[in-house]
């Protein structure tokens, strides 16, 4: 039988990734205690004034058809979030809604790459963007992201990866796995060099809420002189616990929107308008319940450090934003992916192997701050009993 070419472009780019977190959670259906730290979920439940938010929008009959654009009242809420977010006005016609971020680089990446295309990135990065980037036919381009620098990339490092294939750069910011926040220098530094190559700018800024401590998160879209050239991409999914609703978005240029609008209406033609009810409550709320929950996490982080930083050569990165510490284990073993699977075994922790997240973070760990203070401090102290007596 004959399948598509992208079926092999995308061979070994979805759940594989993910095999650590499906062993881990099979122990748990089995009835085993993990320590599960793989998921970047939020430490709470969807906050029942969304639940009811749903619920009244479904009852109230918002159960049929919508638009390709979005609901009127969650552009609104868009355009007013953004235009307070940057200081200046950001139209509804800049939106397009979709079913999570997810959904909106795929939609972003298919509207702007044609076969052959260069997209050049950060090493490590998001499991999913290498298959985003190849379902559209294009090549990802890694850039090795250096923590001598705080993994910011650095648009030094991009200039030497720039071709005449190269169509768009990809950022995210707050970054997953590192956590680190690309600043106002930084991305105007990007933005220059893509305006002097004529490329694209795309920022998932899905954790643009969730900043440790005094950190401060900048859009890319923060500076007007680019914002043509900038397609950004959210969702609730983090800031608001709710990434079961898969209600995400697109903020870019208006042209892109409307040359981009009849590939989102044959990929779907509309969310769901109880979903879009709740999520235009959600995003026209204070950002309260992020900020508790990114306290809540920089706590953990800081538990993680003071536990295992120096412990048998494991080194700690703190993030500066979002759900994840970083451990760094080459002093056991470089190999994350059979070091993760040796500690799910032997101590019932579960983590994702760096392997999973790209090549530049081979020999280290992604550790999930998620979990609650105690098992956090439970986890550690496995871990840290596991790399002391490690024989790899």
């Amino acid at each position: 039988m004959h399948y598509a070419a992208v079926t092999t472009r995308l061979a070994g780019m979805g759940s594989d990734k993910w095999a650590l977190s499906a062993a881990a959670n099979a122990r748990i259906a089995a009835g085993e205690k993990v320590i599960n730290l793989t998921i970047g979920e939020p430490d709470v439940p969807t906050p029942d004034t969304l639940i009811q938010s749903a619920t009244r929008a479904m009852q109230a009959g918002r159960t049929g058809y919508s638009n390709g654009r979005g609901e009127p009242a969650l552009l609104a809420a868009l355009s007013d979030k953004y235009s307070s977010l940057t200081g200046r006005d950001i139209g509804t016609e800049r939106f397009l809604c979709l079913p999570g971020t997810q959904t909106s680089l795929f939609l972003v990446l298919m509207a702007i790459c044609d076969p052959g295309s260069e997209v050049i990135l950060g090493d490590p990065m998001y499991a999913t963007y290498e298959g985003l980037i190849r379902a559209a036919g294009a090549v990802p381009v890694h850039v090795t992201l250096d923590p001598a620098h705080g993994f910011r990339l650095q648009a030094s490092d991009i200039a030497e990866k720039v071709t005449a294939a190269t169509r768009a750069i990809m950022l995210n910011t707050p970054h997953n796995p590192t956590g680190a926040i690309l600043g106002p220098d930084d991305l105007d530094a990007i933005c220059a060099l893509a305006e002097a190559h004529d490329l694209w700018v795309i920022s998932d800024e899905v954790y643009g809420s969730i900043t440790h401590n005094d950190a401060v998160f900048t859009s890319a879209l923060a500076n007007p002189a680019y914002q043509d050239r900038v397609i950004v991409t959210a969702s609730i999914s983090k800031s608001h616990a709710a990434p079961g609703f898969r209600s995400g978005w697109v903020c870019a240029s208006a042209d892109f929107c409307a040359r981009a609008l009849p590939l989102s209406e044959t990929m779907l033609f509309g969310s769901q308008p109880f979903i879009a009810d709740m999520t235009a409550e959600a995003v026209a709320s204070p950002p309260s319940l992020a900020h508790a929950m990114a306290a809540r996490m920089a706590h953990r982080a800081g538990i993680i450090h003071d536990a295992l930083d120096g412990v048998a050569g494991l080194r700690v990165h703190r993030p500066e934003a979002g759900m994840f510490a970083l451990l760094d284990i080459r002093a056991l073993n470089g190999d994350s992916q059979a070091f993760a699977f040796e500690l799910l075994g032997a101590t019932q922790v579960a983590v994702m192997p760096g392997a999973s997240f790209g090549v530049a973070f081979e020999g280290w760990l992604r550790l999930a701050l998620n979990a609650s203070d105690d098992d956090t401090h439970d986890a550690c102290a496995r871990i840290a009993s596991f790399a002391k007596g490690y024989q790899p």
